[in-house]
């Protein structure tokens, strides 16, 4: 997706509203699918206002224009208000908390833009609002044997005319935890001469270094030397570490297929796995195998907060907790035990 195709959508958008958005993108550095979603979130936020003040059906929500909504609109527009659209959302679109909670976080930012950076809107009536709570789900991973499994399944795989490139970049999943759209975006001029670091762009535009163990070192010096056999890298892609069968740098749509087919090779198909559940493997690993402390691993990963690192510490409790399970004293009944004897 290109800001080609977020700039279209926000025309669909009041001013004001796409102001806001280009400040997140070129003040804030956000996304550009953060973003989109945004966009998305604005526009039916609007809608929903629109049709709320004018009393009009909700029936047609997605045909009620909103260019025209103004600060004098938008003024108007009460705490209470915004507690309507969240329950709209809830109960007409069937919306759970984590899509609560990320609409309620565009119209927060925009409200408050409005408020403290472009002094447009004298109070704020989105501050405070508390964000509906969130069930934080344990990260679905690979274990250490399924992680060999994998390798050794795209390593056999004599067939694969890209194997040093696939078995390069799955170990750099498994090894570093990077997230898709940052080993995606890797360049040449990114990795150091000597094959120890690779420079990483990940959210927000935050830079940081990766640094390479001897598997990833191995793998990443096989596949640049089948790499520099190739010709005829077209365009601006000659600087793309990773690129694809016509020579341009790899999608992320292109890196998940070549991960779907190396777990079904693998045996592990039909687990849903993704390329994130790669970076929840590496991170787990590294915790539980390694004994990573978490403010190491939060550099690793990119996170921002330490909140965020910190359910690995929690996917290593519910182990402890299911091998307390497991014992098999676990089913005994004492007393009944007794009766019988």
């Amino acid at each position: 997706m290109s800001n080609t195709d977020n700039k279209d959508l926000m025309e669909t958008l009041p001013v004001l509203a796409r102001q806001y958005l280009m400040y997140l993108t070129t003040i804030k550095s956000s996304s550009r699918l953060t973003v989109k979603e945004y966009i998305f979130d604005l526009r039916l936020f609007f809608r929903f206002m629109k049709a709320r003040k004018l009393k009009i059906s909700f029936e047609n929500i997605e045909e009620i224009d909103i260019l025209d909504i103004d600060i004098d609109f938008i003024e108007n527009i009460s705490r209470e208000d915004i507690f309507e659209f969240l329950f709209f959302v809830s109960e007409k679109r069937d919306n759970l908390n984590a899509s609560r909670a990320r609409k309620l976080s565009a119209v927060r930012g925009f409200f408050k833009y409005l408020n403290k950076q472009v002094n447009k809107l004298e109070n704020n009536p989105a501050e405070n609002i508390d964000y509906p709570t969130i069930k934080q789900a344990l990260p679905k991973y690979l274990s250490l044997e399924e992680s060999i499994e994998l390798l050794r399944a795209v390593e056999s795989d004599a067939l694969n005319k890209n194997k040093a490139r696939d078995l390069c970049v799955i170990t750099l999943f498994l090894n570093c935890g990077m997230r898709l759209s940052e080993l995606v975006g890797i360049n040449l001029s990114d990795i150091s001469q000597d094959l120890t670091t690779i420079r990483i762009v990940g959210k927000g535009r935050k830079e940081r270094f990766i640094y390479l163990n001897p598997p990833c070192q191995k793998t990443l010096t096989d596949y640049l030397e089948i790499r520099a056999k190739l010709e005829g890298v077209k365009g601006g892609d000659t600087d793309a570490l990773f690129i694809s069968r016509n020579l341009r740098r790899i999608s992320n749509n292109g890196v998940q297929k070549m991960i779907d087919k190396s777990f079904e090779k693998a045996g592990l198909g039909g687990k849903n796995y993704s390329t994130h559940k790669l970076r929840h493997t590496a991170a787990t690993l590294m915790y539980q195998h390694g004994g990573v402390d978490t403010r190491v691993l939060q550099e690793i990963l990119g996170h921002e907060h330490l909140n965020t690192t910190q359910i690995y510490t929690h996917v290593a409790n519910a182990q402890v907790k299911e091998a307390v399970h497991k014992n098999p004293l676990a089913n005994i009944d004492i007393n009944t035990e007794m009766k019988e004897e």
